[in-house]
């Protein structure tokens, strides 16, 4: 049973003692599943438990594991591997439960565990350690992987790889990745080096500073800059910050929270002169909200951690919040919203993003039938589970209206896992940004020609 008879379980001796077969550092807060009573309210709501009908699969069933290793009962084993990391840490379960169960904080602190008692090892660890600490932390390699996709893409080399059959040698979910990414542009980091302030469009409100991202930035840099004129045509001056970094939402889910802290720490400290970090990908928003969780054994870093993810804001909230200009151009579309799992779930926005949209005269929303269900993309769930994101996603586009045009989200990930269900079932809808529809508005209103 746990040695922790004498501590609470957020004092900092408990970062490094145990708690039943929990030894490692970082140890979870069994507040989070305290109050569990195992109803099942949360069973409906989970995509994984519908494609497999599993306990295991089930939110009540991972708290009972997770709670398990707790008190001893079970060890941290490869056995719950599949019951830990299958979870898309949706959030929808918390949603669902009266109780209000932190199930995704709770995955996320149990990862960490079973991460240092089972490490990654081969293959797997390479990749790992390649991508999540050798590439995403880093600017400069970032912006190399981007001018190596966009070579791969202007130079004839995507075309002769599709014709010639090339692809085929890729597993079939990485070829079908290769089919939908977007066309990559130049980095708002790079474009705007020189220029770290943006000014507003006429009388100035505020000064903001927006979070690029690491992947945002290289595959959807034509979404950062919609969210910069969009932000200084209401009045928002806007400032690039440098030394921001990845937000380590990817580190986290994969259990290398360790790298999730020191990535959380450069990003506290660079933006700690500003009052406003405005984000366009609802992943990054909610990690960025939820540093202090990283931070439960460090009192000094967690303060400091607390007054930054105070200053965090999704940007269709804070436009929203601030009386954002309403377009006068019209846009005549047909369009649908996905509520991506992490803006809805995680960070309880709904409405704000709806909103924007009806403003924009001319369009014509369309309800989706649950709406907040996830895609299946979760990060790299896509890649690193592709059947049970593919099950997911197939239950999804089940419930994407027909008649609609446009289908709009607050995230990135969601954008190309989306625009994947769009191809694999023969659909004809193009998938967009919240913040570009308000941005094609703007421009149409100012004259210029807007092809959607």
């Amino acid at each position: 049973m746990s040695t922790m008879t004498n501590e609470r379980a957020d004092s900092p001796a408990c970062a490094t003692a145990s708690l039943g077969n929990y030894r490692f550092h970082d140890l979870p807060d069994p507040s989070k599943w305290a109050d569990c009573v195992h109803c099942g309210m949360c069973l409906e709501s989970c995509p994984t438990y519908e494609q497999t009908g599993q306990e295991q699969h089930s939110p009540r069933g991972r708290v009972h594991l997770m709670k398990s290793v707790g008190e001893g009962k079970l060890e941290l084993t490869p056995d719950l591997l599949d019951p830990i990391f299958t979870c898309l840490d949706c959030r929808a379960c918390t949603t669902a439960c009266p109780a209000d169960v932190d199930v995704g904080g709770l995955i996320e602190q149990v990862r960490g565990q079973l991460r240092q008692a089972v490490p990654l090892t081969g293959w797997k660890a390479f990749v790992s350690d390649l991508f999540l600490k050798g590439v995403f932390p880093h600017p400069s390699r970032l912006d190399w992987l981007g001018r190596l996709l966009k070579w791969y893409q202007k130079s004839g080399l995507q075309t002769v790889a599709r014709k010639t059959g090339l692809l085929k040698v890729m597993p079939d979910h990485l070829a079908e990745m290769e089919a939908i990414l977007p066309e990559v542009g130049t980095p708002v980091r790079k474009k705007y080096r020189h220029q770290p302030l943006i000014k507003a469009k006429g009388e100035t409100k505020r000064t903001v500073a927006i979070l690029t991202g690491c992947v945002m930035d290289v595959m959807f840099s034509d979404i950062n800059e919609a969210t910069i004129r969009v932000l200084t045509r209401n009045g928002n001056d806007v400032v690039i910050v440098p030394n921001q970094t990845c937000c380590g939402a990817l580190h986290v889910h994969a259990g290398d929270r360790e790298t999730g802290r020191k990535l959380a720490k450069q990003n506290i400290e660079a933006f700690q002169d500003v009052d406003h970090v405005i984000v366009n990908a609802a992943g990054c928003g909610c990690m960025l909200k939820e540093y202090p969780e990283l931070f439960r054994h460090d009192p000094e870093w967690h303060e400091k951690a607390e007054q930054f993810a105070a200053k965090v804001e999704d940007v269709s909230k804070f436009l929203h919040d601030t009386g954002f200009k309403p377009p006068k151009a019209e846009l005549n579309v047909r369009l649908t919203y996905h509520d991506a799992c992490h803006l809805a779930h995680g960070q309880g926005i709904r409405q704000e993003p709806r909103a924007l949209i009806e403003s924009i005269p001319g369009m014509e929303m369309v309800a989706m039938p649950n709406a907040d269900r996830c895609c299946g993309s979760a990060g790299i769930y896509n890649i690193t589970h592709p059947d049970m994101a593919q099950a997911v996603l197939e239950s999804k586009m089940q419930h994407v209206p027909q008649e609609v045009e446009l289908i709009s989200m607050g995230n990135p990930g969601c954008m190309l896992q989306m625009a994947l269900g769009v191809k694999k079932y023969g659909r004809s809808q193009k998938i967009v940004h919240t913040v570009q529809l308000l941005d094609w508005a703007y421009q149409k209103e100012e004259g210029k020609d807007v092809r959607i």
